[in-house]
């Protein structure tokens, strides 16, 4: 039995304890404002304590509590004994029953429990009804039962919510991890693919310089797969527990670049912040690892120049190249997850080609409050 299924049965043992010390001690009260009714003996007594003791079990078997409850409040108030607190256990009994039954059984069960208490409004038979009493026992059923299914509708509806929201952390989750994988991937692939046409082309015009570019192959695909490992053991484990990339990684990267055959310039401006945000720093690198990429599949013979601006409350990427240019291609992912990874962080991102040849890459994403 769990902490929160304990909780219930002590919350609901004490509940239980409360009201049959309430309904023995205030009912002789209530007896002393009603000189006509039944005076209070064993058998009352009995059917009070009966009453109070089975809200013990009231979340547990709802339907069965109020069975009981109300065959012995029937039975207290044939006995034409004085109204009192066993009322509460009657109230009781019918909440729990709309709280934790669907509406339309919930309903069936009210409506019983109301028929079998309303008996003594036209007890004895031979007389004339008490129709005057049917109203005080509809209320004791009706409200107590409304009061219920709304809560039960509002736990209800607190529930979706939460589902919600675990589908849309999920749903996020995927998509970020999908968009690591692709960058990851995607930016080995690239110049894995450039080293291999490097080595078809010279491997009948220049064989001894093909072994440089295998080499690059190798050394391409084995940091890609020691990349990809990390990031899968960091969407397993949390960024917190597994170093992710950023831009101190850039020099590495270049150097890859540079080995794939794309010449990278890199200039710092201004002085890094001692603590970058992580989420941040990682944004940062996978956007100019992305727009690296870019240049290397789709500007040809190019170079390329990667600008970093620290600022106070901003750290600010500008990659441009000097490649053939043109629009940037509506089918592709790689600038539509640049953006998005800017803007999930309140930044932005834009891209476009330069007038004459190339392309521009320039996203800004601010560091305060990340």
């Amino acid at each position: 039995m769990d902490v929160i299924s304990v909780r219930r049965w002590l919350a609901d043992g004490l509940l239980a304890a409360v009201l049959l010390v309430f309904g023995l001690v205030t009912t002789r009260f209530a007896a002393q404002n009603q000189p006509g009714a039944t005076p209070l003996d064993t058998v009352s007594d009995v059917l009070i304590a009966v009453a109070a003791a089975a809200l013990a079990v009231r979340r547990r078997w709802p339907v069965v509590t109020l069975a009981v409850v109300t065959a012995a409040t029937t039975a207290y108030l044939n006995g034409d004994y004085a109204y009192g607190s066993i009322m509460f256990c009657f109230l009781v009994a019918v909440y729990t029953v709309a709280a934790e039954l669907p509406l339309r059984p919930a309903a069936v069960f009210a409506g019983a429990a109301l028929v079998a208490v309303s008996v003594h409004a036209f007890v004895p038979f031979d007389g004339d009804p008490g129709i005057a009493g049917l109203a005080p026992a509809a209320a004791w059923v009706v409200v107590p039962f409304a009061v219920g299914a709304t809560v039960r509708l509002s736990r209800e509806a607190t529930a979706r919510a939460r589902l919600d929201a675990a589908r849309r952390i999920a749903d996020d989750e995927r998509l970020r991890v999908a968009q690591e994988v692709h960058d990851v991937v995607g930016h080995g692939l690239a110049a894995i693919n450039m080293q291999a046409e490097i080595a078809l082309h010279l491997l009948h015009r220049k064989p001894e310089q093909t072994e440089a570019a295998l080499t690059a192959i190798s050394r391409t695909s084995k940091q890609g797969l020691d990349e990809l490992r990390a990031t899968l053991v960091a969407v397993r484990r949390g960024y917190d527990r597994t170093p992710m990339p950023g831009l101190g990684q850039l020099p590495a990267l270049r150097e890859r670049l540079a080995d794939a055959g794309l010449p990278v310039f890199l200039t710092i401006d201004g002085t890094p912040p001692e603590v970058l945000p992580g989420v941040v720093d990682l944004a940062a690198y996978r956007i100019v690892q992305e727009a690296l990429t870019n240049v290397l599949r789709h500007a040809g013979a190019a170079n390329a120049e990667v600008t970093i601006r620290y600022g106070t409350e901003t750290v600010e990427l500008e990659v441009t190249d000097t490649g053939i240019g043109g629009a940037p291609s509506h089918h592709g992912t790689g600038i539509a997850g640049m953006r998005e990874r800017a803007t999930a962080l309140g930044g932005e991102l834009t891209a476009g080609p330069l007038p004459g040849r190339g392309f521009r890459v320039h996203a800004v994403l601010p560091v305060a409050g990340s």
